[in-house]
């Protein structure tokens, strides 16, 4: 991934509800959800999650699909995968990521 990429997904994921609909769809996996069911979970209006998932799509951070009538929304692990490894290589030099109970050791 390029650093415009990077900079794209980290900025679609910088807002909280954009974050809490990528969650669901993650922790969902490849079944994906559809916007009726992600409304159920996070509790927005219907055209307040089209916006916000319109948002993720366009950052590459999900994937959508049309099954019949309705549509499918994936995570985008790829994407998210290479944010993660191109933060790690960038920003971590390449070095392992101590963990948080290491870190509070300290």
């Amino acid at each position: 991934m390029d650093e415009e990429q990077v900079i794209k997904a980290l900025g679609a994921l910088a807002h909280p509800l954009r974050l809490k609909v990528f969650r669901a769809l993650v922790v969902t996996g490849a079944a994906g959800l559809t916007p009726g069911v992600i409304h159920e979970a996070v509790g927005i209006p219907a055209t307040t999650l089209s916006f916000h998932l319109k948002e993720l799509a366009n950052a590459g951070l999900v994937t959508v699909e049309r099954a019949s009538r309705s549509l499918i929304y994936r995570a985008a692990y790829d994407r998210m995968n290479g944010v993660l490894g191109y933060l790690t290589e960038n920003c971590c030099e390449g070095r392992r990521v101590r963990s948080r109970a290491s870190v509070n050791r300290l």
